[in-house]
């Protein structure tokens, strides 16, 4: 959910009488499984210049970028590298949410920290400032057929469940370097990633603007920590955090990542909104940030 949309909880909220859904997610176009010797240097070197070429003409052709993943078809789907992956001993994946496709994906303007590759270079270079010798990377994930904002299918966990098969398989191959992994998950994204750490633990998940999570409360999820934030001007806050379904379907996100019953460590955003939370210079970022560079928030003051 990149835009700011006032009248979204009210779409979500009759979505919510609704009975017959729609919406089925296109099938995921499958990328090969990642192993240890696919993230070498010189692999890596080779994967990325094959992806420059078939991105050739579109927007997010260029000699700089380090795309581990591009397929145009369809909406597309594309994952970008920002920094050393073969030598990252920290890893933070950005998970985007709805309204997400190839021609959204590095958005130049007003906001380009509200586009997934704007995001995760956002995350880069605050990591980078904070720490120039941490040996992180960031990836910005469009793996899955992101819903569109208006619809139905952003009211329930279908796409959701169909990108967290395609989330886990990075997930694991990631691991297998040794390297610690987090997850950063914007909006319906938090959806998509709660589906994928069920099977597939990471060293913390980092929901913001969550509309709700597929679990309980955060012990379901084991020695994964979770954390979460909401901006006091995120209209996010608004949606029914509600889950109902039978045989097969479903309508809703889940739990309030952010509401005490549920555990999460709550860390604060400010007056963020549903866009601001990667922009650079903000307090959620530099939070955003610690927790994927160190696993943990220093100044206590933080959690709440």
């Amino acid at each position: 959910m990149i835009a700011t949309k006032r009248w979204m909880p009210l779409l979500l909220a009759g979505a919510l009488t609704v009975t017959t859904f729609g919406g089925q997610p296109e099938p995921v176009r499958r990328t090969a499984e990642l192993t240890a010797g696919d993230l070498t240097a010189g692999a890596l070197a080779t994967r990325y210049a094959a992806n420059r070429d078939a991105a050739a003409g579109s927007e997010l052709a260029g000699d700089e970028r380090q795309l581990l993943d591009f397929d145009p078809h369809g909406d597309g789907l594309v994952t970008e590298v920002f920094g050393d992956l073969a030598g990252a001993e920290r890893i933070a994946v950005v998970v985007p949410g709805s309204d997400t496709e190839l021609d959204t994906f590095d958005r130049p303007g007003e906001k380009p920290h509200a586009s997934p590759a704007g995001g995760a270079r956002a995350v880069y270079a605050q990591a980078r400032r904070v720490t120039p010798d941490a040996r992180i990377a960031v990836i910005a994930w469009l793996g899955y057929d992101a819903p569109d904002t208006l619809s139905v299918a952003v009211a329930n966990d279908r796409r959701a469940r169909a990108g967290a098969g395609e989330l886990r398989r990075l997930i694991a191959g990631l691991r297998g370097t040794g390297a610690a992994v987090s997850l950063l998950c914007h909006s319906y994204g938090s959806v998509v990633c709660g589906h994928a750490v069920r099977r597939q633990p990471v060293a913390a998940l980092v929901v913001f603007g969550s509309p709700g999570l597929p679990f309980g409360s955060a012990d379901d999820l084991g020695d994964t920590p979770v954390w979460a934030t909401r901006g006091s001007a995120d209209w996010i806050r608004r949606v029914p955090h509600v889950r109902i379904g039978a045989l097969g379907w479903s309508l809703g996100l889940g739990a309030d990542p952010v509401s005490p019953g549920f555990g999460a460590r709550v860390f604060d955003s400010g007056a963020a909104g549903h866009s601001d939370y990667l922009r650079p210079g903000s307090e959620s970022l530099r939070r955003i940030t610690q927790i994927a560079i160190t696993g943990d928030l220093v100044d206590g003051r933080d959690v709440r």
